[in-house]
């Protein structure tokens, strides 16, 4: 879970416990670990790791040292990379993201990359070494769902490191869909911190994701454009007209076996 939009710690404290969350993601050029009753107590208090991340950068230089300041002050090569392009959109920049992408690595930096849905784009990423890749399903808060999940598809048949969906989910059921596409986990903030009611969104959240999961594990069947029945179109069985029928041709193909003559 992130942490964005939360109306206060008494709130994200309930929604962190009733999501089962085990990771959070804290945008460190807004809070100051060092501050007493800061989200980081209530963190460990729960005995959920801080994940950094880089919100609010705008250029490659400003993701790096934000991402060396974070690894100072929380000890953790762990860092979710964000480099957006401008606060209209708040979409990733491709080019300082992959930019940013390689020098952290370079530094031993653990990268998630956060970035748009592009299978090119992530394969890129993955090459430079991010430990996964977090494709928006939507621009951030707008609680649009997956617009594109075709190339979520697309993602999970190239990319060999986890994927995780970040941005756009707006409600359980696209935390679902986004597990039944193959991504290996969804991070979510705004959905669940400005629901009515954000524990038992976060419930909800908790169990969309566990059921989507189990559903790509299954696999589904096959769409179709047209019907096939699931019964069988006759009965079949002892006791039935085709069952009877049937058995009388093979007992017939059986005499005519045996009067045949062999060679």
């Amino acid at each position: 879970m992130g942490t964005g939009g939360v109306p206060s710690l008494a709130i994200l404290r309930d929604a962190l416990i009733a999501s089962q969350t085990e990771i959070t993601t804290v945008a460190m050029r807004r809070v100051n670990p060092n501050t007493s009753g800061s989200i980081f107590d209530l963190l460990k208090e729960l005995n959920i790791a801080p994940l950094p991340n880089t919100a609010g950068c705008y250029t490659a230089g400003e993701a790096v040292l934000t991402a060396q300041l974070a690894r100072e002050a929380l000890d953790t090569n762990w860092i979710k990379l964000e480099v957006i392009a401008d606060d209209f959109t708040l979409m990733p920049d491709a080019i300082e993201t992959i930019a940013a992408a390689t020098k952290l690595v370079s530094e031993g930096f653990v990268v998630l990359a956060y970035t748009n849905d592009d299978p090119v784009l992530a394969g890129k990423l993955e090459a430079v070494g991010c430990a996964a890749i977090m494709p928006l399903g939507a621009p951030i808060g707008s609680g649009l769902g997956i617009r594109n999940p075709h190339n979520i598809e697309l993602m999970r048949e190239r990319i060999g490191v986890p994927i995780i969906l970040d941005a756009g989910i707006g409600t359980a059921s696209d935390a679902a869909l986004a597990m039944e596409l193959g991504c290996d986990a969804v991070l979510l903030a705004s959905a669940v911190t400005r629901a009515e009611q954000p524990a038992l969104m976060a419930e909800a959240m908790r169990y969309a994701v566990l059921s989507g999961r189990k559903a790509y594990l299954a696999g589904r069947i096959p769409k179709r454009w047209h019907a096939k029945a699931s019964s069988p179109e006759r009965a079949e069985g002892p006791g039935t007209p085709d069952s009877a029928s049937s058995s009388r041709s093979t007992a017939n193909a059986k005499e005519d076996h045996r009067e045949s003559p062999q060679f």
